[in-house]
């Protein structure tokens, strides 16, 4: 028997997954990274809708004012600059189907905003008082849109489905022997193998990859993505001494990303340009 390592084997196993399970491999837009998409984005999109209107209902939110309107005038050029962008390259526009929408939650204690599947969009008024500025604030809405363009949640849905599902059938084989190592380290740690070994390295890659794709829809809509790097020394100054190690976190450091950000920023200014919409 001849060794794989682990990104191998998750390749693999994903697309084997795929024909087992009647869905398709399909394409992160713009890194073209294949991924594992067992449930219908439509579905998902229609659960996170109503997930939303809940959330709306029992969240206390501010209504009117600058700091609202300033979240969707950016909210509102990402919009037109992403669809633009997808139409320029004559390409299959990701957010088509998307009922966009925003609001500001009244939040000081949460740095926080998210962005659900099918655009819609939250932000704390916590994250306000870190970001500071537009620019800054264009890089958090532009990585939130992009795991939502980037169909991140139906695909962390999709790899979970598929390794609750190929452990349970290697099991069948090893007697159960991958469950008892699981809850065996479990007990002795408190730690989950699968958690450490196998979703915390997905979910780093998939924000990383919401990362690289937000800084080029903020640059498309106009802004000035050099903010990027003093956001999150920002960010770093406020975690000081909270930031988890690595691999216990499903986000890389803020080290890690000032770093990527450093390397990104130049290519992404030359290569997506403001877009005329």
């Amino acid at each position: 028997m001849y060794n794989i390592n682990r990104r191998k084997f998750l390749g693999y196993f994903g697309c084997g997954c795929c024909s087992l399970l009647l869905p398709s491999c399909t394409t992160v837009p713009i890194t073209e990274r294949k991924q594992l998409s067992i449930i219908p984005e439509s579905r998902i999109n229609k659960q996170a809708e109503a997930a939303y209107e809940q959330f709306r209902v029992k969240t206390k939110l501010i209504n009117s004012g600058s700091q609202l309107n300033e979240i969707k005038t950016i909210g509102k050029k990402m919009e037109l600059a992403v669809s633009s962008f997808f139409k320029s390259q004559q390409k299959e526009d990701p957010t088509k189907n998307f009922g966009w929408d925003y609001v500001l939650v009244d939040n000081d204690k949460i740095v926080n905003a998210w962005c659900m599947p099918g655009g819609k969009i939250a932000v704390y008024t916590g994250l306000l008082k870190v970001t500071k500025n537009t620019d800054a604030l264009s890089i958090v809405m532009g990585h939130e849109i992009a795991h939502a363009v980037a169909r991140h949640s139906v695909e962390r849905m999709s790899h979970a489905m598929s390794i609750n599902l190929g452990t349970a059938i290697a099991d069948i084989f090893l007697g159960g022997a991958i469950n008892r190592t699981r809850n065996t380290v479990g007990q002795n740690t408190g730690l989950d193998i699968f958690q450490l070994g196998i979703m915390n390295p997905f979910g780093r890659k998939q924000e990383t990859e919401a990362d690289y794709l937000g800084l080029i829809f903020s640059s498309l809509s106009g802004y000035d993505i050099r903010e990027s790097i003093k956001l999150w020394e920002r960010m770093a100054e406020k975690n000081k001494g909270k930031e988890p190690p690595v691999f216990l976190s499903t986000h890389p450091s803020s080290k890690k990303r000032i770093e990527n950000l450093s390397n990104w920023i130049g290519d992404i200014m030359v290569k997506y340009p403001p877009i005329k919409v």
